[in-house]
């Protein structure tokens, strides 16, 4: 075949495989379209299916929603039906109650309007009964002036001088038996407290001197003592701020001082010299200086000792050693430490028995002469510096007053103020306590003879029981037994009030009436 058929051949196999191609799609497509066209028929039936269904289940859910709102509001109504009917009910009630009142209301007006007739009719005849009395009790007057010779007003003032004194003797004795009474209460239930605080802390007493004595190996340690010249004996006496008696007493030598903090220092001092055997000016400042730093560390361990026998914990540092210095102070010769832990005992076991705070009671008696350790470089009395050394340690407000108030300084604010006060007097006033130097003890006996003098009707004093008992011999006839009460009261309060005393004075008042006759 030449070249121009072949290309004649492709250009007619290409047209035919065109128009096959062509036939092929023009077929496929309708089919396509036709099945498309199918498609949307059944989706456009599905869908208006769909539709219908919406459509009634719309319609059955819209009337079950009016049914269910048709009776939910039938409901309300019926309910506010039923309330006003309530209401209507109430009302109606109310109504017929305030018709009720009404009516009582009007009775009332008219018994009340018929009352007030009848009151002012007993008015008019009451004022003129008065005037009757009146007219009666003026001619009665007249009369009585005649026969007592008397005005009215001389008559009156007799009257109320004679209701006056015989109140005030009314009242005295109301007065003295209310007393007594409560005396005889009070003494009962103190006796029993006393008695029980006592018994559980009874302590032994043991009189502290002004001075020491301190024993020597031998005579010849005198002489080593004093030093050359005196040199070893000043400078001890300087150190220690005592005095030094070396005299004729064989193996022995005194230290004097007031101050037993002083006297201990150079006791303790001494002794050491003496075991050590070197005595020297230089040697005795030096073991001076180790006593008074064992001291400090000492005193801190009698203040935690007393503490732990109180049984009181967590008391500052600082409180602790001035409660240890006390061990070293008297009053009265009574170690004011060992004071002190008796008065801690006594509150405590009185407060336990009164059921108050018996904690606070304890650490209030023990701490209450604190002030007795700083009294002696700090201007004051022993209380008040006490009250402000706990104020410094934030010390309970309790506890400061009843220290503060323990020698009435100030105000008793609660019961454990006054216990501690009743405590410290205890263990001052038991017997063996204390001794009282005889000039101040004669001087405080003239006092007390002194005071009852002063008061109208008292002839004579007499203090006895050294000064524990004060007894008063009154005339007769100017005090009467009411008064007598009055005026042991009195003195009481004279005493408490210009008198310094341990302990309690008792005060009695002695009336008494003889009848003297002769037989010839």
């Amino acid at each position: 075949m030449n070249t121009v058929s072949i290309i004649i051949t492709a250009v007619i196999a290409f047209v035919i495989g065109t128009v096959i191609t062509y036939i092929f799609l023009a077929k496929l497509s309708k089919t396509l379209l036709t099945r498309a066209r199918d498609n949307s028929e059944d989706i456009l039936k599905k869908a208006n299916l769909e539709r219908e269904t919406i459509v009634k289940n719309a319609e059955i859910d819209g009337k079950e929603l009016v049914y269910k709102l048709k009776i939910k509001a039938e409901d309300e109504i019926k309910n506010k039906k039923r309330d006003l009917d309530k209401y209507e009910r109430k009302l109606l009630q109310k109504s017929q109650g305030i018709d009720r009142k009404s009516t009582l209301i009007e009775a009332k007006e008219m018994e009340i309007r018929k009352k007030e007739k009848e009151l002012s009719i007993n008015l008019k005849n009451i004022t003129r009964e008065k005037e009757e009395i009146e007219d009666m009790r003026q001619k009665q007057i007249s009369e009585l002036e005649k026969i007592s010779k008397m005005t009215s007003d001389e008559a009156k003032e007799i009257l109320f001088n004679n209701l006056v004194n015989d109140a005030k003797r009314d009242s005295e004795k109301i007065i003295k038996d209310i007393i007594e009474e409560a005396k005889h209460k009070a003494d009962v239930q103190a006796k029993k407290v006393i008695a029980v605080a006592v018994q559980k802390n009874a302590s032994e007493y043991a009189e502290k001197l002004s001075v020491s004595i301190v024993n020597l190996p031998n005579d010849e340690m005198k002489g080593r003592i004093i030093g050359r010249e005196g040199r070893n004996i000043r400078t001890l006496e300087n150190l220690t701020g005592v005095d030094l008696i070396i005299d004729d007493t064989p193996e022995a030598v005194i230290i004097s001082c007031y101050d037993s903090y002083k006297r201990e220092i150079a006791v303790q001092t001494l002794e050491r010299l003496l075991s050590d055997g070197r005595i020297h000016p230089a040697r005795i400042e030096e073991t001076v200086e180790k006593v008074q730093a064992y001291m400090q560390k000492h005193i801190v361990e009698l203040g935690e000792s007393a503490a732990f026998k109180v049984g009181i914990p967590n008391i500052p540092k600082e409180l602790i050693k001035l409660l240890g210095k006390l061990h070293y102070r008297t009053s009265y010769s009574q170690n004011v430490l060992e004071h002190s832990i008796e008065v801690a005992m006594f509150a405590g076991s009185m407060a336990a028995e009164l059921g108050i705070n018996a904690k606070l009671a304890k650490r209030a008696g023990l701490l209450h002469d604190i002030g007795k350790a700083v009294d002696q470089d700090t201007e004051g009395t022993h209380a008040k510096l006490g009250a402000e050394i706990l104020r410094k340690y934030r010390e309970d407000p309790m506890l400061i007053s009843a220290v503060e108030a323990h020698h009435d300084e100030a105000e008793h604010q609660t019961v454990e103020s006054v216990l501690i006060q009743a405590a410290d007097t205890l263990s001052a006033a038991r017997p063996g306590a204390r001794k009282e130097i005889l000039e101040i003890y004669l001087k405080r006996i003239s006092k007390l003879e002194e005071i009852p003098k002063s008061f109208e009707g008292v002839t004579n004093a007499y203090a006895i029981s050294a000064g524990r008992e004060l007894r008063i011999i009154v005339e007769k006839d100017t005090v009467d037994d009411q008064n007598a009460v009055v005026l042991a009261r009195d003195i009481a309060k004279r005493i408490e009030r210009d008198v310094e005393y341990p302990g309690q004075i008792k005060v009695t008042v002695i009336r008494e009436s003889r009848a003297v006759e002769y037989a010839n």
